[in-house]
């Protein structure tokens, strides 16, 4: 099956033609290709997508995410496996080593760890991030970003937009709408703040879909880390002038999951042992 219109060779040739384009992007390199697919086979794709809240994956539904995303590929129909397998394959690698004009060799992750399948329904939204810089098992650099979008008969009215902000969260400096076959590429390091920050708009049958994998690299500039923060997860931020994008540190600190991952293991069993003896006392 021909993923693209085009051969390897002609893949390599578009990758060398707009590596500057890339390279000078604001607000940090990127580029957004559309018909970049063989649309007949994204076609099957699309008929293959399930619907990930009745699947098996993962479900984000707090002030910051409202999306599904994919356990591994265990969601994948098998058009989708074979495209997703293709991406982080050689000849794709290649493409994407020449666009970027990274150094350090990039290496897929065939875990799709934060990847896969994602999507967002009426009101989901996924607010404005730098994502998280190493990857958990191999810990590996997270270098690159690549976004397929599938949603055929989208209107601007329903939004979703991809959105990419300066440094300093005062400006969006680039917009895309998710449309169906549009490949967005992008730079990801500490300061690349992108996300989908207002509700989704779209009708109740509809949805925001695409698939998103992520490119490492054994190292990389430390022009792109703060040093401040070390390894770290996903880093939302606050748009300026936005009073939606306040949140509440309480609410944050509420959730089990992240109390557990800042308490040491010792003091939170300690912690449950002195609540199960309050409770027996009462």
């Amino acid at each position: 099956m021909n993923f693209f219109h085009l051969n390897n060779q002609n893949l390599l040739q578009i990758a060398r033609e707009n590596q500057e384009l890339f390279l000078h992007a604001q607000p940090f390199p990127s580029i957004i290709f559309k018909n970049f697919f063989n649309p007949q086979f994204l076609e099957k794709i699309v008929t293959e997508f399930p619907d990930l809240s009745q699947e098996d994956g993962f479900t984000y539904q707090n002030s910051n995410e409202k999306k599904y995303a994919s356990k591994g590929e265990q969601s994948f129909g098998e058009n989708t496996k074979q495209l997703m397998y293709y991406l982080n394959s050689q000849p794709f690698l290649e493409f994407l080593q020449i666009l970027t004009g990274i150094e350090e060799t990039l290496i897929g992750d065939s875990y799709f760890l934060g990847g896969g399948l994602h999507e967002i329904k009426q009101g989901g939204l996924l607010k404005v991030h730098a994502d998280f810089n190493k990857h958990q098992y191999t810990q590996l650099d997270r270098r690159i970003n690549v976004l397929i979008y599938l949603n055929q008969n989208w209107k601007e009215e329903y939004g979703g937009y991809l959105e990419f902000w300066d440094q300093n969260m005062q400006v969006c400096q680039q917009r895309v709408l998710p449309v169906f076959n549009t490949l967005v590429i992008f730079k990801t390091n500490d300061f690349s703040y992108h996300g989908h920050p207002d509700p989704l708009a779209c009708p109740p049958n509809m949805s925001r879909k695409s698939l998103a994998l992520y490119y490492y690299s054994n190292g990389r500039p430390n022009s792109e880390i703060n040093s401040k923060l070390g390894r770290h997860r996903t880093l939302f931020q606050k748009r300026i002038g936005h009073q939606e994008d306040n949140v509440s540190l309480l609410n944050l600190f509420n959730s089990k999951k992240i109390i557990k991952e800042l308490i040491p293991p010792l003091f939170w069993k300690v912690g449950k042992l002195v609540q199960q003896q309050i409770k027996k006392e009462k």
